[in-house]
C-alpha cells in the first residue's frame, strides 16, 4: 500500500514496546491478581508462570508474522493469508467483540476508581476524550501512553519496596487449596493482561522497518511486563497471603494498607484509574485497526476503511469503536467480561499459532506454535463454565454470521 493512501510509518522500538506496555501494565495488575489467587491459591506464581510462557510462544509467533506481513488487522491477515479467508475472519470476529467488551471495561474501572457512583458519566466521557487523541494521530496517542506507562510504573516499584519492606501482615485469611484446574483458571484470568503485545502487530502498518522493530519490540515488552507482574504479585503476597490476595476487592490499595503504608493507598488508586485509561487507550487504538482490515475485504462495512487524509488514521474506524464502546460502558454491567474476553483473546492466538505453523516445515521452528497453540486452547477451556459458553456462542455466532453472508453473495 502506498503512503499516500495507507497509515503513515512512524513508530520505532521503543514506542512500539511502550504501547504494548500500556496494555499490559495497566489496570490488569491491579484487579486480575484477587481473581486468579481465588483460583490458584497459593500456586499464583506458577499460574503466572504458565501464563507468561503461553504468552511467550504467542508473542513469537506474532512477531515472526507481523515480520512476514507488516500491515494492519494482526491476526486477522495472518489468519487469511495462511489459513484462509475464513480463519481470518474468526480470528477478526473473537478479537473486535472480545476487544471492545475490554473497552467498556476499561472505562468502568476508570469510572469506579475517580467517582465512585458515577462510574457510568466517567467511562463515557473517557472513552470520547481517548478517542480524540487516537483521532489527532498514533504519534499523539504514543506520548500519552509513554507518560502513564512512566507513572504506573513508578507507583508500582513503590507498592514492592513498601510491602517487601513492611512484612507480612498479622491476621491473614485462610489460604485456598491448590489444585491443577485451579492454576489453569488462573492462568488463563492472567494471560488476559498479557495480551497487549497484540496492539504492536497490529500496528504493523505504523511501525518503521516492521521486520526488524516488531520481532525485537513484542519479546520486549512482554519480558518487561512479566517481571513487573511477578515481582508485585510476590510483594503482595508476602503481605496478605494468598488467602487475604483472593478477598481483595483492590488487592493493591488492601496491601499497601496492611504493610503499614496508608499514604500510599490514594496514590495507587490514582495510578489504577490512570492504568485504565491507558489500556483503554491502546485497545481503542488497536480495535480500529483490525476493523480498519475487516472493512477492506468487506467483512465490515467498506466505509470503515477510509484513512484521514491529513492525520493518517483509520478515523471513521476509530469513530465507530468510540461509539460501540461509548454505548456499551453507559448501558451494560461489564464485570464478568474478563473471562468472556479470555476466551476470545485466547481463541485470536490460537489462530495466530496455527498460522505461525504453517511459516516453516522444520520441527526446530513449529515447537514455540504448536506450544502456543496447545496452551491458548488449555487455558481457554479452563476458564469459567460461564465465560465458556459465552463466548463459544459469540463465536459460533460469527461463524454463522460469516457462513450466511458467504451464501448470500456467492
Amino acid at each position: 500500500m502506498s503512503e499516500q493512501g495507507g497509515l503513515r510509518r512512524t513508530l520505532g522500538v521503543r514506542d512500539a514496546v511502550v504501547i504494548g506496555l500500556g496494555s499490559m501494565v495497566g489496570a490488569g495488575i491491579f484487579t486480575a491478581p484477587a481473581p486468579a489467587a481465588r483460583g490458584a491459591g497459593a500456586g499464583l506464581l506458577v499460574a503466572l508462570a504458565l501464563a507468561g510462557v503461553v504468552a511467550y510462544c504467542n508473542a513469537t509467533s506474532s512477531a515472526r508474522l507481523a515480520a512476514v506481513y507488516p500491515a494492519s488487522g494482526g491476526t486477522y491477515v495472518y489468519g487469511r493469508e495462511r489459513l484462509g479467508e475464513f480463519w481470518g475472519y474468526l480470528a477478526g470476529w473473537a478479537f473486535v467483540v472480545g476487544k471492545t467488551a475490554s473497552c467498556a471495561a476499561m472505562a468502568l474501572t476508570v469510572g469506579a476508581y475517580v467517582w465512585p457512583g458515577h462510574e457510568r458519566a466517567v467511562a463515557v466521557a473517557a472513552v470520547v476524550a481517548l478517542t480524540a487523541v487516537n483521532y489527532r494521530g498514533v504519534t499523539r496517542s504514543v506520548r500519552v501512553t509513554r507518560v502513564i506507562v512512566a507513572v504506573v510504573l513508578a507507583v508500582l516499584a513503590a507498592v514492592v519496596v513498601v510491602c517487601l519492606g513492611g512484612g507480612g501482615s498479622a491476621g491473614r485469611a485462610p489460604g485456598v487449596p491448590v489444585t491443577a484446574g485451579g492454576v489453569l483458571e488462573a492462568a488463563g484470568l492472567l494471560f488476559f493482561a498479557f495480551a497487549g503485545y497484540a496492539r504492536i502487530a497490529t500496528l504493523g502498518e505504523e511501525v518503521r522497518d516492521p521486520a526488524r522493530t516488531i520481532p525485537r519490540a513484542v519479546p520486549l515488552a512482554l519480558g518487561i511486563a512479566l517481571v513487573v507482574y511477578a515481582a508485585v504479585i510476590a510483594a503482595v503476597l508476602s503481605v496478605l497471603g494468598a488467602g487475604g490476595l483472593a478477598g481483595a476487592g483492590a488487592p493493591l490499595a488492601e496491601a499497601v494498607r496492611a504493610a503499614g503504608a496508608e499514604w500510599l493507598a490514594p496514590v495507587v488508586r490514582g495510578a489504577a484509574a490512570l492504568a485504565a485509561l491507558g489500556s483503554l487507550l491502546a485497545l481503542i487504538l488497536g480495535v480500529s485497526r483490525t476493523t480498519l482490515a475487516m472493512a477492506r475485504d468487506r467483512h465490515l462495512p467498506g466505509a470503515l476503511a477510509a484513512v484521514h487524509p491529513r492525520f493518517r488514521v483509520p478515523h471513521r474506524a476509530e469513530l465507530a469503536v468510540g461509539v460501540v464502546v461509548a454505548v456499551t460502558a453507559a448501558t451494560a454491567d461489564l464485570r464478568g467480561a474478563i473471562g468472556f474476553s479470555s476466551f476470545g483473546v485466547l481463541l485470536y492466538y490460537a489462530i495466530a499459532n496455527a498460522s505461525a505453523w504453517t511459516l516453516n516445515r522444520s520441527a526446530a521452528s513449529r515447537v514455540l506454535p504448536g506450544a502456543g497453540l496447545l496452551g491458548c486452547l488449555l487455558l481457554a477451556f479452563a476458564l469459567p463454565v460461564a465465560s465458556v459458553v459465552a463466548g463459544a456462542a459469540v463465536v459460533l455466532a460469527g461463524a454463522l454470521v460469516h457462513r450466511i453472508r458467504r451464501t448470500l453473495v456467492g
